[in-house]
């Protein structure tokens, strides 16, 4: 497969419609596509946002020929894994799977997923910010899943901390750097962000902002482009400040973090649309004191942002209904009604613009006084730029994890960057070692 893979990669570069002969991952659309509508279709559906069940209840009601069944999975990672199995064995995978962005160039690799550009799924387009659409069309005309969830990053603080201070809200680096020095000067226990060494998507959106892209499609291989200029930037910036101490370098989510969030020794989080579900379980008791702004810019006139999470939904190529699982993908992810149930009862950020629009209308209850939060999200969900993963994320991830801990640990600027080098070099590894050819 990887082979074929390879050459459909090139084969997207050049605008083609999708991957080779050599390569099934289409075979799925045609199977089942011209059904009789009086037929009884029976999908299921691997996911593991909460009460999607109930949201697929609408669908059922309305749809009584095309029933779906949800299978609750464990999430993320062992969804895939699960489903890579049964593709391998040749049985067993659902019609249709919530599959992350950055792991969707995996499961084509696998041949898991279908091309959906023959199915009505290929004209939701409009109805999704550029960078989300090519996170599953992997910048080429090939379409493997529809875009569900987002998550724009942006910042969240103290604005009771910040008033007390005098501060204004960073809008650039360079400020966030002097302010994170004027929070840690007035209380040596308080900090204004923390570098977490445990948290790759995190800094993954930290450099996608930054303009970086980590893979390519370069001829007919596969280039890494961690160890460039963009990431660069953000990790010496971020060991300037673990080095000058103004920073904390400690990970989120530990018990000592949420301590930080509900004293006020955490005074800023960048964080994603889904941050507010976050501070109200994690520090419920400091609702209404936080705000949302966007993220700091490296350049002010070129507003940007990057992407932590999101998943979409995708059609496996064992579907042998796929055309009625891409009708069901695409009402799921773009009907408004649909939007409104995801929203209400799975509490995501939802990646059509419109549906986010008309079904967040009101601020989160922990933003309740913030009436504009939605207006902010939105605008920053509009400015994510595009970023390819590859096909082994997981790789680069775990070497993010490793040699990040050690560098916030050395507190030093140097280390920093070491650990790029490294990211860089274990993921092209990686890829040779596994069957890829690499530039």
């Amino acid at each position: 497969m990887r082979k074929s893979f390879r050459a459909g990669a090139v084969a997207m570069l050049a605008a083609a419609a999708m991957l080779t002969a050599g390569c099934s991952g289409t075979s799925g659309t045609d199977a089942g596509s011209a059904n009789d509508p009086n037929q009884k279709v029976e999908l299921t559906y691997w996911a593991w946002a909460p009460n999607l069940d109930k949201v697929v209840e609408v669908w059922n009601e309305k749809n009584p020929n095309i029933h779906v069944t949800v299978n609750k999975q464990d999430g993320g990672d062992p969804a895939v894994t699960k489903l890579l199995t049964a593709v391998k064995a040749g049985s067993g995978a659902p019609d249709l799977i919530q599959a992350e962005y950055q792991k969707i160039p995996t499961l084509v690799a696998a041949d898991a997923l279908a091309d959906l550009s023959g199915t009505e799924a290929n004209e939701t387009k409009s109805h999704f910010p550029e960078g989300v659409w090519d996170s599953v069309t992997l910048g080429g005309d090939a379409l493997y899943a529809v875009p569900q969830d987002t998550g724009p990053m942006v910042f969240y603080y103290r604005a009771d901390i910040f008033e007390k201070l005098g501060l204004s809200v960073p809008t650039t680096w360079d400020e966030y750097a002097q302010a994170a020095k004027a929070v840690h000067a007035a209380d040596p226990e308080a900090y204004l962000g923390t570098f977490s060494s445990n948290d790759a998507g995190w800094f993954t959106g930290m450099a996608q902002q930054a303009g970086a892209s980590w893979w390519g499609v370069d001829g007919d291989a596969w280039s890494v482009n961690i160890d460039e200029d963009p990431t660069n930037k953000v990790a010496e910036y971020w060991g300037g400040l673990v080095e000058e101490g103004t920073i904390d370098n400690k990970p989120m989510y530990t018990p000592e973090w949420n301590t930080a969030l509900n004293t006020g020794k955490q005074v800023g989080w960048l964080s994603a649309a889904w941050g507010p579900g976050v501070l109200s379980g994690n520090a419920g008791a400091t609702a209404g004191l936080w705000k949302v702004a966007p993220m700091p810019q490296w350049d002010a006139s070129k507003p940007s942002t990057g992407n932590w999470g999101g998943s979409s939904t995708a059609v496996t190529t064992q579907s042998k209904n796929a055309e009625a699982a891409a009708k069901f993908a695409t009402w799921l992810n773009t009907d408004p009604e649909a939007v409104q149930a995801l929203v209400k009862e799975t509490g995501v950020y939802p990646a059509d613009n419109a549906g986010a629009k008309s079904a967040l209308t009101a601020a989160p209850e922990f933003f309740s006084h913030q009436p504009d939060f939605y207006e902010v999200v939105a605008d920053a969900a509009q400015n994510v730029g595009s970023f390819t993963y590859g096909p082994n994320v997981n790789v680069a991830f775990n070497a993010y994890n490793d040699q990040f801990a050690k560098a916030a640990q050395a507190k030093q600027k140097s280390a920093f960057s070491d650990a790029v080098k490294s990211m860089q070099q274990v993921t092209v590894e990686d890829l040779k070692q596994t069957g890829f050819t690499v530039k």
